[in-house]
């Protein structure tokens, strides 16, 4: 996620280099056409009235495209918001029910074991959802590259909170993070047969761990459900209809006034004037999907290494990982 309060210029010209050259050939080629072919009695300008028309309504449109797409954006980061709390929920649901067990797995206690399963989880899914999905954004040609490159990705990092058996276990399953929820399950289970977890606190436990699976869910359903294609496509391709008339609609109108050279105006002004529409579809197209990894995405590691830092403090853990801070202000 970008943090910055003021993008750089540098990252808006990433996005906008391309387009701005081609804007200004195009505008340039089409003011030199008109300039040449009228002295010849040839008009090739257009009313702007019917081109005002259109950018009005190209402008709704990609301005109802755009808050769905923040409106993706925003609900994944609620969810994110709700893998936190219940998070601390669960660690403190087992720190306040469950006696402090040794275990015989490597992990040292019960409270280890089970908010550890926990860390695992979490970090399982943000691998998950960073997967590559059905819509490669790598293949928009008119989107520059700016997926992120994260070493913290590395699934041994799993491993860390996890027994070597159930590593191995969870990491063969097509869906490690929904198999450590299950763990969890299980574990409260053995723990209510023994009689060390009493029937309401496993239920307690248990709603928890099924809030969870409904917060999981509701990532999944965002990362394999790509923005409707109709308003994306069709989005843009208003967008370029628009931008490709706009010169021959403002040769007309600078052409009225009685200093010939002011005609070449049109070049700047239908420049800046495409490039505005242009950004507010790219940002759109940029905000639609918020769990790829890119700048401007649910900063799923930081919230990770919050609810790290959260739990094992919990714990009464004194080595303590620090905090993700923003590198060129982005937070990953």
């Amino acid at each position: 996620m970008y943090v910055r309060r003021n993008i750089r210029w540098s990252i808006v010209w990433k996005f906008a280099w391309k387009n701005i050259l081609f804007f200004i050939a195009w505008s340039f080629i089409v003011t030199a056409a008109y300039v040449t072919l009228l002295k010849q009695g040839i008009d090739v300008s257009i009313p702007f009235l019917p081109l005002s028309t259109i950018g009005i309504a190209v402008a709704f449109y990609i301005g109802f495209k755009n808050s769905q797409s923040y409106d993706r954006f925003w609900e994944g980061r609620k969810i994110w918001g709700g893998v936190v709390n219940y998070s601390r929920t669960w660690a403190n649901q087992v720190l306040s029910y469950l006696p402090d067990l040794t275990t015989n797995s490597s992990i040292s206690s019960l409270h280890t074991e089970l908010i550890y399963r926990h860390l695992a989880w979490i970090n399982a899914l943000r691998i998950q959802l960073r997967r590559t999905t059905m819509l490669d954004r790598q293949n928009l040609s008119y989107m520059p590259d700016l997926r992120l490159k994260n070493d913290r990705e590395c699934q041994d990092y799993i491993r860390t909170f996890l027994s070597d058996d159930e590593y191995v276990e969870v990491m063969q399953q097509a869906n490690t993070a929904t198999h450590l929820v299950k763990n969890q399950g299980k574990a409260l289970r053995a723990l209510a047969r023994e009689n060390e977890l009493d029937a309401y606190r496993q239920v307690n436990m248990m709603q928890t761990l099924e809030e969870l699976y409904n917060l999981q869910g509701k990532c999944e359903r965002i990362k394999n459900t790509p923005f409707p294609r109709q308003y994306a496509f069709f989005s843009t391709v208003f967008v370029w209809i628009f931008v490709i008339l706009l010169p021959f609609g403002l040769v007309s109108e600078f052409g009225k006034m009685s200093n010939s050279s002011i005609i070449w105006l049109t070049v700047p002004f239908s420049a800046l004037i495409s490039w505005i529409f242009a950004t507010i579809e790219t940002v759109g197209d940029n905000s639609e999907d918020p769990f790829e990894n890119y700048i401007n995405d649910v900063p799923m590691t930081a919230l990770c290494r919050t609810i790290e830092i959260d739990l094992r403090q919990l714990l009464g853990e004194t080595e303590i990982p620090p905090k993700i801070e923003p590198v060129n202000d982005i937070l990953l």
